[in-house]
């Protein structure tokens, strides 16, 4: 992953110059903005592999970067991975932007270390893809089809944009049938992560897949996980 471009919309500068000093530390090209417009400029200008996002920025919220970052690759443009940072651990806010097209967030105060990390593990898991042994498209409940080797999904024949998260795990779900997947088995085998850490982001994907893809996509198994199937619960 070295020299891979990460955009850093972050207002407060202590912690951006942090941020960016140990991201270039382990090899990426950073660019940095300071506001949501400014953002989004460099956004094109600089076309990034992944964007490290605050939630609370000036012009623009960071809500509304994200979404128009989302809209750019429904349009076609192409699909970035967001990190979101959030400077309260508010479950709104977390569901929210985890709603509107990030792949993963971090709770201020936080270590630059543990912020690469997640950056490592996103850009890892982008760079990944969840193929099986026939990759032509599968029909999921009826009307979701997910073409696996081009990374698509369509319901009812009309093609809907998933982030890179979104896709990756629905695709998981997809490649084990029927079974049943728990909270900490999605959050290691999607996001990477072995700490059991970030149950609310596995919850807040999930329902950003039925918003998108209907209610009867993914079935929740109460006090297990999630598995492909009928069912709203």
């Amino acid at each position: 992953m070295t020299g891979e471009r990460i955009l850093l919309i972050e207002d407060e500068v202590a912690i951006a110059d942090a941020v960016a000093a140990r991201l270039r530390s382990v090899g990426f090209v950073v660019e940095m903005a300071g506001d949501g417009p400014e953002g989004l400029d460099r956004f094109d200008e600089f076309s990034p592999a992944l964007v490290v996002l605050d939630l609370n920025l000036p012009g623009l919220d960071g809500l509304e970067v994200c979404r128009r970052i989302q809209a750019k690759a429904a349009e076609g443009v192409r699909s970035t991975p967001v990190v979101m940072l959030t400077a309260r651990d508010d479950e709104t806010d977390i569901v929210v932007g985890l709603g509107v097209g990030a792949d993963d967030y971090l709770t201020k105060p936080f270590s630059p270390r543990e912020l690469v990390a997640r950056v490592q593990a996103v850009l890892r898991r982008v760079g990944e893809q969840v193929v099986g042994p026939d990759p032509s498209p599968r029909t999921l409940v009826g009307e979701v089809e997910l073409e696996l080797a081009s990374r698509r999904a369509f319901r009812r024949g009309d093609e809907v944009h998933l982030t890179p998260t979104e896709f990756d795990l629905l695709a998981r779900l997809v490649a084990r049938g029927g079974a049943v997947l728990t909270r900490d088995q999605l959050l290691h085998q999607v996001w990477g992560y072995r700490d059991g850490s970030g149950p609310r982001t596995v919850d807040s994907h999930v329902r950003a897949l039925r918003r998108k893809l209907g209610p009867d996509v993914i079935r929740t198994v109460h006090g297990v996980g999630y598995s492909v199937g009928d069912g709203k619960a």
